[in-house]
């Protein structure tokens, strides 16, 4: 296990944040990875001790195979593929893409949802997304909505050439920020027949807008221009500056939601740096390349997806909800809309007593039948 508070020699992380912060009078962001303004009506979710983390499960009902596949930019994907092991031979079996949250890896959620639903009859594959994990792609934790998009695609074409998965019989699960990504990857991609989500962020509207919209028009712009005088000094220098969205250490003043993230993924229960990539610490992203994600709008067309089901799931408590709501009301044709009653953003990451393992169970069933 990687130790939280070893100190991360990159950049002057904290300082840079300081003044990003200072210069563009943003507050602190809800770090699924957006850059908008403090939300001071947000509280953290404090679950009660029965409510276990159970982020690193390791089941031993499944078979987990590591695969590399390309995407059409020509960069390999990495993802752990992972079979029931009561798997017979003769079998075709559904397959679930499983996506992890914004700024993340495969190992934190994914591969929790990833094991538990192959214990239900499915073969899953949980996926890196391009600049993250395993995955190619340089410069490493790069923010780039289009890529994670084709990434589902990507492994659309390697299910449906693998023997025992039936490749019209393809489903996809969007944790955070996924969700929106899977999104956007149904609306072009006809053979995900089956979309679900959990804990969902829309990566464009909270870019643009914040949570609940408090991000004016005026913050926005003047984080354009922080970054494009910061993209001119990366350009000038030919050095990427990382944005510390989630130091090794918490000051007091912290606010709820980032403490709610920072809890997962800067201690035990969540931190995981991929082998080989030590300085790769999860979050970490340059604020030239978050823009982009004002130009991701991922619930436009959604009602496109209709006849395919959509499931989405939420806490009742999640300082993200809205994305799950404004997804329901858009959506056309069979939708479903789960509260989990007292659950947070992040509880949904991985507190196995309250993610609805049976709903997910049974939308998938039935659509994938």
């Amino acid at each position: 296990m990687n130790n939280p508070t070893k100190p991360i020699a990159r950049h002057a992380f904290a300082n840079q944040r300081r003044n990003f912060l200072k210069t563009t009078g943003a507050g602190v962001v809800a770090f699924s990875g957006l850059t908008g303004v403090r939300a001071a009506s947000a509280q953290a979710t404090v679950p009660a001790p029965h409510e276990r983390a159970d982020n690193f499960y390791k089941s031993a009902r499944v078979v987990i195979e590591k695969v590399r596949f390309k995407n059409q930019y020509n960069m390999q994907v990495v993802g752990n593929l992972v079979w029931p092991k009561d798997l017979k031979a003769v079998a075709k079996l559904p397959a679930i893409i499983v996506g992890h949250p914004m700024g993340a890896v495969k190992e934190q959620s994914s591969m929790l949802y990833a094991q538990k639903l192959a214990e239900q009859g499915f073969v899953t594959l949980a996926i890196d997304l391009p600049y993250w994990g395993e995955s190619e792609g340089l410069p490493r934790n790069l923010v780039a909505p289009e890529t994670y998009v084709e990434a589902f695609s990507a492994a659309v074409d390697y299910l449906g050439i693998r023997n025992n998965i039936d490749r019209h019989r393809i489903g996809v699960l969007g944790i955070c920020g996924s969700g929106g990504f899977a999104i956007a990857a149904a609306k072009l991609d006809t053979r995900l027949k089956a979309i679900a989500t959990v804990s969902m962020y829309d990566m464009g509207a909270v870019t643009r807008s914040g949570l609940k919209h408090s991000q004016s028009l005026e913050q926005r712009k003047a984080l354009l221009e922080k970054a494009v005088d910061q993209r001119n000094s990366e350009f000038a220098n030919s050095n990427g500056i990382f944005l510390n969205y989630l130091p090794a250490q918490l000051g007091p003043d912290v606010d709820p939601i980032t403490r709610e993230f920072w809890e997962f993924y800067r201690t035990p229960r969540g931190i995981h740096i991929p082998e080989g990539r030590t300085l790769e610490l999860t979050q970490n992203r340059m604020l030239t390349s978050e823009v982009r994600f004002m130009n991701f709008y991922p619930f436009n067309d959604i009602e496109t997806i209709a006849p395919r089901p959509l499931m989405f799931i939420t806490g009742d408590q999640a300082h993200s909800r809205e994305f799950s709501e404004d997804a329901y009301r858009l959506a056309a044709g069979q939708k479903e809309l789960v509260w989990v009653p007292g659950a947070g953003h992040v509880d949904l990451y991985d507190r196995a007593n309250l993610i609805p393992w049976s709903r997910l169970n049974s939308f998938f069933s039935t659509h994938l039948a």
